[in-house]
């Protein structure tokens, strides 16, 4: 008995063995990334490393390896790619619906796992021994990143060293018309975009609110509630889509949303045309402006306009550009955490956030815990009814997330130091002690701006 239990445990080693072995000979099955034609060497040299090494776990053109036909080879297998593919589809990331260069998320994640050491995992590298990442892999990958940000993500007039990051400084000034930014901002604040003259776009987006109402769900004409959390206005010009699901593409495409949404301004622009035309002062300012007089088209491009110039410099920009003082010793320290926790990975570019969607719950079942699921809570799904997008939202942008309270898109969190908590537990996975929790905490209130000259508060 004791033979034959020997002999099971060498055959079981030499199974064992085989595997890693001949991965080293049998290459894995090749994604799209590897007929990428490009004739920009650094990223060549970065796709050699992401197609060796990084796609076969994050990838939605699934291709199970040579050993991935056997029962308990293909659940693990499959199950890494499930892993992989909450984190990142590098397919989705080089080839977008809309053509356009790799976003600043994805570069960030790869650098982060880049600098952490933290990809390939452990478990995956027992099996390909020669896919762990070389000095001159990490080279190749971080040289292409740093590279994507100066040509297409950078807030330009910078020093390279300070292009080259993943969280830029905000630009100063945005290039708008003034004419049609102050017709634009009158727009905005007026009542009679909505049905019964009582709410305007300033009623859930208050410029003395963080640019939001500071409510769970904003009420609309007759008490209508909405059912999820009015993002900022500030800064909307960064986003790379808007609402919590993307339906609206640019700031023209969302000033048009809340007009017509019956549980909003449940109204509609003929009707908003019929008020203002028999308004001879606005109608004549409006017709400077716009010659053609009133259309949808005109209404949403000032109000865009007018949206576009709602940015809000903070300390934390002066930090970016190499001013060390701007900063207190503990926001530093928060800002530091900041970066080691990955937060920065999703919460990046000029805005930290507002550049891609990201599943809720990505380290713990938020929505079991919570007890409830509505739609909404459903994010991109809801527009591209892909099953990859459930529960994927827009992540938010952190400036002037001190004002914007309650927090998450379902407006259950009351405090930043709890809705720091809830992202360790359900994004990062990682406890964090109290003294931690406060230095983030002092790090974001250092991310609140001024608008107009004037502190926000």
């Amino acid at each position: 008995m004791r033979k034959k239990l020997i002999i099971i445990i060498i055959l079981a080693g030499m199974v064992a063995l085989a595997m890693p072995v001949a991965n080293l000979f049998v290459p894995l099955p090749a994604s799209r990334l590897a007929a990428i034609d490009t004739d920009d060497p650094l990223l060549a040299d970065a796709l050699v490393v992401l197609e060796k090494k990084c796609v076969h776990c994050h990838t939605s053109e699934v291709q199970l390896p040579w050993y991935g036909r056997f029962p308990v080879a293909r659940q693990i297998v499959e199950h890494d790619i499930v892993e992989g593919m909450k984190h990142a589809d590098y397919i989705r990331d080089f080839f977008p619906e809309t053509p356009g260069p790799v976003s600043e998320v994805a570069l960030a994640k790869i650098e982060y796992v880049v600098e952490q050491s933290s990809m390939p995992p452990p478990p995956y590298l027992l099996m390909h021994w020669n896919h762990f990442l070389t000095r001159s892999d990490k080279d190749a990958l971080m040289a292409w990143v740093h590279n994507e940000r100066i040509t297409h993500h950078a807030t330009p007039g910078n020093p390279a060293e300070v292009m080259r990051r993943g969280l830029q400084p905000l630009p100063e000034l945005a290039d708008e018309d003034p004419a049609i930014v102050a017709l634009g901002d009158a727009l905005f604040h007026d009542v009679r975009l909505s049905a019964d003259d009582t709410i305007s776009c300033a009623s859930c987006h208050g410029l003395d609110m963080g640019g939001t109402d500071q409510v769970q769900f904003s009420i609309g004409v007759d008490g209508a509630v909405g059912d999820i959390n009015a993002p900022t206005v500030f800064n909307s010009g960064f986003q790379f889509m808007q609402f919590w699901d993307g339906r609206a593409a640019d700031l023209e495409e969302q000033a048009d949303g809340p007009v017509t949404n019956p549980v909003e301004m449940a109204s509609n622009w003929d009707e908003v045309t019929e008020k203002l035309q028999e308004d001879e002062a606005f109608t004549e300012a409006f017709l400077a402006v716009y010659p053609d007089g009133y259309t949808k088209e005109n209404f949403v491009d000032a109000i865009a306009a007018f949206e576009r110039t709602l940015i809000t410099p903070s300390p934390f920009d002066d930090f970016l550009k190499g001013d060390a003082s701007a900063l207190t010793e503990e926001e530093q320290a928060g800002y530091h955490l900041f970066q080691d926790l990955s937060c920065a990975t999703c919460h990046t570019g000029v805005i930290l956030g507002g550049k891609s969607f990201e599943l809720m719950g990505l380290r713990a079942d938020y929505f079991g815990d919570r007890g409830n699921i509505i739609e909404a809570d459903y994010g991109r799904y809801n527009v591209t009814e892909d099953e990859y997008d459930r529960f994927r939202l827009k992540v938010p942008t952190l400036r002037n997330i001190a004002l914007t309270f309650p927090y998450m898109h379902d407006g259950t969190i009351e405090t930043l130091e709890e809705a720091v908590e809830v992202m360790m537990t359900y994004q990062v996975g990682k406890p964090i002690t109290p003294a931690d929790t406060e230095a983030i905490v002092a790090f974001l209130h250092s991310l609140t701006g001024s608008f107009r000259g004037e502190r926000l508060q």
